[in-house]
């Protein structure tokens, strides 16, 4: 719809269209794309007073608010990268990701800010601090200064520095299989051809109401922004406690569109759904794990003129693959095909290309696949490839290598070009929505000191997709308190991240043949 080629240039041009059309709801805040374009391109100029220089990095730590959407955009309006740190994060894990991007400027609050306070000692990189809320008093940070974010948005106008859409955007963190979080380099063509691929096969249009319920830090629930900005229409940012929240929301906003994880349509599903909701919402859209089929045969009974879209996808090329509404009924355990202006391919080990209803490898293709992972070489050689030169859509012609993201995940096609999700390749436990390294779970675990030895594993769960079982021998000399060690995993914990349920064995766990605890065998015993 908008010729637009960087991030930010979403916003800019749907003000220059309709300057007054609502772009941007968080309570009683209201924004037009005008409004909103003029606070994005303050807050660039306040960074670049600052001395920000080309895809420097700014960290966000904030919840949904209008701030963290001006923050986002207003990065990339300067030239910027920006990082968005999921708000529940504990300050450990934030800090690790401040200092593994090197943030140059921290968007936070108050309040976050004050438990940051020891870990931003560590963050060497970081000069600038902009706290939201207008505080009476700026609290000092050794080697870096601290300022109000109106009174930075108040600098002049200032010249940015020249950007093109091969140039990075974002940086996404998601848990990886080592145990520290990797963050996922997005392109500005990354995200705007993501915008436009979703908003097309979504239908999005400028009457549009987008509910923003899932984190902006994942890259499905940025989309939310991506896609509406895209198309002119309005989002609605909602911080929920409680599922019935959510209907509340799209009741009282007229919302027309939803997009959510597994188990918060489950929960969805189980609640008594408003009659007028019907009548305005016109799609729903399920990402980060398969919605149960008794699920989505309950909210298509609540829901008969809302049309369901199951998606697939990965942080590393933004969207994979959706089934269209009408193959819900002959298929609903298919993750469809690929999306617009992307392609995936099945492959064998060896590169070639599978027969139908044969597993492979998904591997994606196109403007959509990620710059790779920041700071980590050899897990960007491992998920970002080049395309072997007898796959599909390469030609032998073609001298330079073409890079596509491997998903690490075992798909089949059927005949007709559907595809089917088998299993994931490695041992990420897919919980909530959330990719969970089992590695991390278990460093954390041994950091409390009330485990021997421990491992980590996904187990297949009707809600949450997988649960976190644990298998720990006590500490030595000493017994194992599951109590107490629940108490320690919710203090240092985000929620998703706490195992469900923690096992006491007698040590020492299995190893495999490379004398590592052997979690393949373990998670078989349970």
């Amino acid at each position: 719809m908008n010729a637009t080629h960087l991030l930010h240039q979403l916003i800019l041009s749907s003000a220059q269209q309709t300057p007054e059309a609502a772009a941007l709801s968080f309570g009683a805040e209201q924004r037009s794309y005008g409004a909103l374009a003029a606070e994005v391109q303050a807050f660039a100029a306040g960074l670049r007073q600052l001395g920000l220089e080309r895809s420097e990095r700014v960290g966000i730590y904030l919840d949904k608010r209008i701030e963290t959407v001006v923050g986002m955009f207003g990065a990339t309006a300067a030239g910027g990268v920006f990082v968005p740190v999921n708000p529940i994060l504990k300050p450990e894990q934030v800090g690790y990701i401040l200092q593994d991007c090197n943030v140059r400027v921290l968007l936070t609050s108050p309040e976050r800010f004050a438990a940051l306070a020891q870990t931003l000692g560590s963050c060497h990189d970081l000069r600038h601090v902009v706290l939201t809320g207008n505080p009476a008093e700026l609290p000092a940070l050794p080697g870096a200064s601290v300022h109000r974010l109106n009174d930075l948005m108040a600098a002049p106008a200032a010249p940015g520095h020249r950007v093109i859409d091969a140039d990075m955007a974002a940086i996404l963190y998601t848990s990886g299989s080592t145990g520290r979080p990797k963050g996922v380099v997005l392109s500005h063509r990354n995200m705007v051809t993501g915008a436009k691929s979703v908003a097309e096969y979504l239908g999005n249009n400028a009457n549009d109401t987008l509910l923003a319920a899932l984190p902006l830090s994942f890259d499905a629930g940025f989309s939310q922004l991506t896609t509406a900005f895209h198309s002119g229409a309005r989002v609605v940012l909602l911080n929920y406690l409680l599922p019935r929240d959510v209907l509340k929301a799209i009741e009282k906003e007229k919302v027309t569109g939803l997009t959510a994880v597994p188990p918060l349509w489950i929960q969805l599903s189980q609640l008594q759904w408003p009659e007028t909701i019907t009548e305005h919402l016109r799609y729903i859209a399920n990402t980060g794990g398969r919605m149960p089929l008794e699920t989505l045969t309950t909210l298509r009974g609540m829901l008969p003129k809302t049309r369901p879209f199951l998606m697939y996808g990965l942080t590393e090329a933004f969207r994979a693959t959706y089934l269209p509404p009408e193959e819900a009924d002959r298929r609903p355990d298919s993750i469809g095909k690929a999306i617009p202006n992307s392609d995936v391919v099945v492959l064998r080990e060896d590169g070639s290309e599978c027969a139908p209803n044969e597993p492979g490898e998904l591997v994606q293709r196109g403007a959509l696949v990620a710059m790779g992972y920041w700071n980590d070489p050899e897990k960007t050689a491992e998920r970002f490839k080049p395309l072997p030169s007898h796959a599909p859509g390469r030609q032998g012609g073609l001298v330079l290598p073409e890079i596509a993201v491997f998903s690490g995940d075992t798909v089949r096609r059927d005949e007709e070009g559907f595809l089917y999700f088998i299993g994931r390749r490695d041992e990420m436990i897919k919980t909530s929505g959330y990719r969970v390294s089992p590695t991390e779970v278990e460093e954390i675990l041994y950091a409390t000191k009330l485990v021997g030895e421990c491992a980590a594993f996904g187990v297949a769960h009707d809600t949450l997709g997988q649960s976190i079982t644990v298998i720990a021998t006590p500490p030595q000399g000493g017994s194992l308190d599951t109590a107490a060690l629940l108490a320690e995993c919710r203090q240092r914990m985000p929620a998703y991240m706490v195992p469900t349920r923690i096992e006491m064995r007698d040590g020492p766990l299995p190893r495999n043949p490379n004398g590592k605890i052997d979690r393949k065998t373990l998670s078989s015993e349970v």
